[in-house]
């Protein structure tokens, strides 16, 4: 195994972690509009879902990057 297999498979787990976190952000929004929650409630789980999407976006994004990297230059 190379370095370049490395990154291959280091980006795919980051990869699927971040889209594992963004299934879970699907999920929670889920759950808290079937709740019924007044709007200031609503703000607030929307608040800490955000950061987490975010989060989970930017390490998809980067998982994606080390993998195109690992395949362009292995």
């Amino acid at each position: 195994m190379t370095v370049f297999d490395g990154l291959i498979w280091g980006g795919a787990a980051l990869t699927l972690a971040g889209v594992a976190a963004l299934a879970w952000c699907i999920v929670t929004v889920a759950r808290a509009r079937r709740a019924g929650l007044d709007d200031a409630a609503m703000r607030e789980r929307m608040r800490g879902v955000l950061a987490v999407n975010m989060g989970a976006l930017a390490v998809s994004f980067f998982g994606l990057l080390l993998v195109v990297t690992g395949i362009v230059l292995g």
